[in-house]
C-alpha cells in the first residue's frame, strides 16, 4: 500500500456518508457485519456505504487505486482476524504501518483471549466471534464518532 498524502483523507462532514471497509474471506461474516450495522451504526451518525473484500490483495489494490486517483476515503475498517490466508490482524498492522492517518480499525477475533493480538495489530477495538450485532454496532459507532470504545 502506498502512503496517503496528508490532504487525501478528507474529514467526513455530517451529511456525508461514512465509508466502511469490511474484510473477511467468509461471506457470512461480511453479511453479519453489514446486517448488524444496517444503514447507520447509530441514530446520531450519517448513513454509510460498505466496501467488501474477501482477499487482502483485493483490499490493497482498492486502497492503492483509489489513492492514486486521489479518491481514497475510509472512516472505518472492520477486519476478520480469522480470515485465511492473510488474517485481519496482520492486515490491520499493515494498514496502521503504511496508510497515512489511518482510519480506525476494528478487528474480529476468534476468542476473548486473543485481545492481546488485537493490541499488537494496533486496532482501536476488537469484538469476538460469534458476532453480537449490538456489541458490533455500539463499538463501530464509537469509532465512527472518534471516541475510544469501551471494552467489548
Amino acid at each position: 500500500m502506498k502512503d496517503l498524502a496528508p490532504g487525501n483523507r478528507l474529514l467526513p462532514m455530517a451529511d456525508t456518508k461514512k465509508q466502511i471497509i469490511v474484510y473477511s474471506d467468509d461471506s457470512s461474516v461480511r453479511a453479519s457485519v453489514i446486517s448488524a450495522l444496517g444503514k447507520r451504526a447509530a441514530k446520531d451518525l450519517p448513513e454509510h456505504d460498505f466496501h467488501e473484500f474477501a482477499t487482502a490483495p483485493a483490499l490493497r489494490a482498492y486502497i492503492d487505486t483509489k489513492n492514486l486517483a486521489g479518491g481514497f476515503r475510509a472512516d472505518l475498517f472492520i477486519l476478520d482476524g480469522e480470515t485465511s490466508p492473510e488474517g485481519g490482524l496482520g492486515v490491520a498492522r499493515q494498514l496502521k504501518d503504511e496508510v497515512f492517518n489511518c482510519p480506525p480499525v476494528l478487528v474480529i477475533t476468534g476468542r476473548q483471549e486473543d485481545s492481546w493480538l488485537a493490541a499488537w495489530s494496533m486496532a482501536e477495538a476488537s469484538v469476538v466471534h460469534p458476532i453480537d450485532p449490538f456489541t458490533l454496532a455500539k463499538t463501530a459507532a464509537e469509532l465512527l464518532r472518534g471516541a475510544t470504545p469501551t471494552s467489548a
